[in-house]
């Protein structure tokens, strides 16, 4: 190393000293010509292939070299499709390496377009062009657009829809439990097309539910073939399973963990569900001595918004000395409420304890909580139904009849064109329940709609019906007709 740097030192001396150096050229430059845009064609204009055609080739593209300056085989070109007149804005894209040509299959090509939510058997223009770089996608270069038509046609869906063309939501995780039938249109899904189902419900958290294809038949349904996959509760697989066909879909699909409004989505051509949180409840636990203070199996009061407003309803059966707490989980571990007064029925919430909360004896209690302002309140109640079915319009109620082991209320009613009716408590206005319209349409809210005004709900049809009410799930109510 130091007879180098010696070296080095003396030719450096010699140049400054006058000594003659001769003077090294420029290094040459190296410079790569730009490439072409690369010029698109196709092999058809018009494709209207069918079921059979599926694995048969419907396209090939074909594009011209754009002539980069290196080697062809690492040339890199986007594949890009969209409908006709978007300006690839929601474009499909596949990468091509090296290759001048790309064939498609029937099968691919309509995968793609029903993938845009295109309808089957209709006919779509298409346009398609290419965009080519090297490939770190330097100097991008798009081709022509080319436009062709392709008529979509049906893909047999990995799972049979329903013949029915209905699906209803049925299980511990639904408003209406596992009664079969089960409340409609509360638990009913609409048909978005011929293998697309979609719902938004009412779920109770860590529960389970089925699907079912034919309301009030158990002999057939749509279920997964293992609940304890983690993640399941957000969506996965799902088959078909009957008495006369078993497979190894014979598992109840597994609830989100939180109880909340979901929307479930039911992809037959996949095979594939989602459930979707839209609104997540606050909840309360109500254990007591009526079910031996076990907070996990208790009763719970919702709070639709989460907001520290909280309503249920709780059946306190005869015997016991009808006490109870709140607590914020489903255990003693989260916050507790009790009352605090000494005789429990105060109305003031007491934060980390207090003395029990109580009511006067057995009954079906609606219980309302805000943990904001710190105060409750028990309400005994039994239920009617009223309206302009009666004789004397909606002067006289027509009492209801609870059933402890389907939580509900049940009265018969018998209806002529037109008729109307509502659910109260305790034969007064304080508290009634209607339909709540709009996209919750089968649920009920306080003072909502009348229950057969066709243009906020629908007709009830004329004849005679038994009217089941469902008040076990917490800030949720629903019902239904038969």
């Amino acid at each position: 190393m130091q007879s180098t740097i010696k070296t080095l030192f003396i030719g450096f001396a010699l140049c400054l000293a006058g000594v003659a150096c001769t003077k090294v050229g420029d290094l040459p430059s190296r410079t790569f010509a730009n490439g072409k845009a690369p010029v698109l064609t196709d092999s058809a204009k018009i494709m209207t292939p069918h079921l059979t055609d599926s694995n048969s080739v419907a396209l090939t593209l074909s594009w011209s070299n754009p002539q980069y300056a290196t080697d062809s085989a690492t040339q890199k070109y986007i594949i890009e499709i969209d409908s006709s007149g978007r300006n690839f804005a929601k474009e499909a894209t596949i990468v091509v390496s090296g290759a001048l040509h790309y064939a498609f299959t029937a099968k691919q090509f309509n995968s793609i377009l029903l993938g845009f939510g295109f309808a089957y058997n209709t006919a779509y223009k298409v346009d398609i062009r290419i965009t080519s770089s090297y490939a770190n996608n330097n100097q991008q270069l798009q081709s022509n657009v080319v436009t062709v038509n392709f008529t979509t046609y049906v893909v047999p869906p990995k799972v049979a829809p329903p013949a029915s063309k209905m699906l209803f939501l049925v299980g511990s995780a639904s408003s209406g439990g596992w009664n079969n039938p089960v409340p409609t249109p509360a638990q009913q899904f609409t048909l978005v097309d011929s293998v697309l189902y979609q719902g938004t419900f009412f779920l109770n958290g860590g529960q389970q539910y089925l699907l079912l294809p034919v309301n009030g038949d158990w002999s057939q349904k749509y279920a997964v073939q293992d609940n304890t996959v983690a993640g399941l509760s957000a969506g996965g697989a799902f088959g078909y399973y009957s008495g006369a066909n078993p497979s190894v879909y014979n598992s109840n699909f597994p609830a989100p963990a939180k109880s909340g409004l979901y929307t479930i989505t039911v992809d037959f051509q996949q095979g594939t569900f989602t459930c979707t949180l839209v609104k997540q409840y606050g909840l309360l636990w109500v254990p007591g001595d009526y079910q031996g203070w076990t907070p996990a199996s208790a009763a719970t009061l919702g709070s639709p918004k989460n907001d520290g407003n909280y309503d249920g309803y709780v059946n306190i059966p005869a015997g016991g000395t009808y006490q109870f707490k709140f607590t914020g989980e489903a255990d003693w571990s989260g916050a507790i409420y009790g009352d605090t007064a000494a005789n429990g029925h105060s109305g003031v919430l007491s934060l980390g304890g207090g003395n029990n909360l109580t009511v006067p004896g057995a009954g079906y209690y609606e219980i309302t909580a805000n943990t904001t302002a710190g105060t409750w309140k028990a309400t005994a109640t039994t239920w009617s139904l009223i309206g302009s079915f009666a004789a004397s319009g909606w002067s006289n109620d027509v009492n209801m009849t609870y059933n402890s082991g389907s939580n509900s209320w049940t009265g018969t009613i018998t209806t002529a064109t037109g008729d109307q009716f509502k659910f109260r408590a305790n034969h007064a206005w304080t508290i009634n329940l209607g339909d709540a319209g709009g996209s919750n349409v089968g649920s009920l809210s306080y003072g909502g709609n009348n229950i057969g005004d066709a243009t906020k709900n629908f007709a009830v049809p004329p004849g005679t019906h038994t009217i089941t009410l469902y008040l076990g799930n917490p800030g949720y109510y629903s019902y239904m007709i038969k």
